[in-house]
Formats: C-alpha cells, structure tokens, sequence
C-alpha cells in the first residue's frame, strides 16, 4: 500500500504479507487496517480523496472472478467492503496485470506506444492489452487472461475443469510447484532460474517453461502486432535467462517482431497503476474542493493481493 498526494507523489508505502492462509476475510481486513494505519501516519489530518485497489481475479462490487490463490477471495464482495472501509470516498478498482499496464502506459515504458502488450510473469500469468493509451478490458473484465489459454489441439472443446491450463504450467507458481514435486522440497522459482545454470535438470525445465510461454506471447503479438512488449513481474529478476528465448521467438515467428523490454516498474507495477487508478477516479473539479476545512491534498492507495 502507499499513501500519495494528489500529484501522485508518493509519501509513504508499507508491504506486509497478505496472510492468505487465514482466507480472505481476514486478508482483507489486515490489509484495509494496514492501510488506515499508513494513512494516519503518512497524512495525519488530511481527508482521504480516493482508493485506487489492484488485485488478482477481476473485481466486481459482489465478487472477484478467477481469483483461486486464497480461500474465499472470489466470494469476497470487493467493491462494497472497500466503499464501506473508506466511506464517501471514491474507489477503483483492476486487475493487478491491468492496473500495471496502466502504470506502464501513464509513466514508463508503453508511453507513446499503440498497440502495447504487458506481459505480467509473477505467481501466476496474465497480459494486458493497450489500445490508444487505453487498457482494454474485454466484455467481462478478462481481455488478456492467457493463463487460461489452450496448450494443444487436444484441449480444444475439454472444460475449464478438466485440463491443464498455460498458468498450471508457464507461472512462478507452477515452476516452483514442478520442482518441489521432483526433489521433494519447496523452492522459489526465482531460485530455480539461478539453479539452473549448474543443475542440467532444471536446466531443461527452465528451457521447457520460457519455450512455451514464447510459443503463447508469439500468438498474442501475431494477433495484436504491438510496438512494444513490456514484461513485468517477480520472475523478470531472471531476465537474462527469459529473454534469448522470448527474443528469438519473437524475431523468427511474428512478421512485424515487437520491441520487447522490461517494464519500468518491473514489481511495482500494479501498485503504481492503483495510484493512476486512485488520480483518474477524482475530478478536476471536486465539489468538495471549496468547502471550508476539506484538505485534498492526499490519496491512499491499496493494493491487492500481487501476484
């Protein structure tokens, strides 16, 4: 979470961990508390503006759509236990890759840039597609979900519940689950990217997973033929293993081959876009801005649970 002032400066910003264990209920209230104490520490006596949230799943007031990482998120009335947190304020909300889409576009590395792709490689997998300095959203908030795209001709009309999706498979989450099956102990996939360069097994895991998380960002960068690819996420501190094979695919496979870079806000980015979220959501012209003792000089924003 961070606290930001209203020309996004940010004044303050606290990290604590989500405790998903406890489920969502009490991962929620830890963070809205967090965020309440932050506020009172960062901005003592100025009234909130706004709340800008990102998180995994698709928000909605009454629920967050494909959102399985913690227990009860996706029954969480989202929307309405954040008006009610912060009352009379405003409040937005994203998913957390288009929420960093958002931020790459407002102020790093999709500036300028149409079409744009943010290609979000953290716990689990997602993308952003942007289109005229806008985040596309898709019908039902989805536009983007590659994580739940098909990996083979076999998997064409089998239900979501009966087949391996590319997130189960190409996400830090699958890498580290992979090779906590094969060695029997738990390992981050950050550290099997670093492993790999003297261990041949994981080596070839490595290989497998970047060959075809290319094979899925080569079609998606087909099918919108974008500037620039910018790619975000915990995993991009592996960057140098990642790119070769993202670079090589895309130059080989795609007829006009994007640039593609690391974002500039590689593991911020999604807070970063709540804070855009949070600055969209107020008006130039706040009716409350003339009332005696109103101070609008700040904003609080608060993240999600990041993937």
């Amino acid at each position: 979470m961070a606290v930001c002032a209203l020309n996004g400066e940010r004044l303050a910003s606290a990290t604590v961990s989500s405790g998903g264990e406890s489920g969502a209920r009490a991962s929620f209230e830890r963070g809205v508390q967090s965020a309440r104490d932050l506020l009172a520490t960062a901005a003592a006596g100025r009234e909130l503006a706004a709340v800008g949230v990102s998180t995994f799943g698709i928000p909605f007031d009454d629920r967050v759509e494909l959102a399985p990482a913690i227990e009860g998120w996706g029954e969480l009335p989202l929307g309405r236990e954040l008006r009610a947190a912060f009352p009379g304020v405003a409040v937005r909300m994203a998913t957390d890759a288009k929420a960093a889409a958002q931020a790459e576009v407002r102020w790093g590395a999709l500036a300028d840039c149409d079409p744009a792709i943010y290609l979000n490689l953290g716990t689990g997998l997602s993308a952003a597609i942007v289109v005229g300095g806008q985040v596309l959203n898709g019908s039902n908030g989805a536009a983007g979900e590659i994580g739940y795209n098909l990996r083979a001709a076999s998997d064409v009309g089998v239900p979501l519940t009966a087949r391996v999706m590319l997130e189960d498979m190409v996400s830090g989450q699958a890498l580290a689950r992979r090779v906590a099956t094969a060695h029997g102990q738990p390992i981050e996939a950050g550290e099997v990217f670093d492993a790999s360069q003297d261990n041949l097994a994981l080596d070839r895991l490595v290989t497998d997973f970047v060959s075809e998380l290319s094979f899925h960002v080569v079609n998606l960068a087909i099918c919108i033929n974008p500037v620039r690819i910018a790619v975000g996420g915990g995993i991009v501190r592996s960057w140098e293993r990642l790119r070769p094979g993202l670079e090589q695919a895309l130059s080989a496979g795609v007829p006009f081959p994007p640039e593609l870079v690391v974002a500039k806000f590689p593991s911020e980015a999604p807070l970063i876009g709540a804070v855009a979220l949070a600055l969209d959501a107020i008006s130039p012209r706040d009716d409350r801005a003339d009332e005696p003792g109103v101070d609008l000089s700040s904003v609080m924003l608060s993240e999600g649970m990041p993937t």
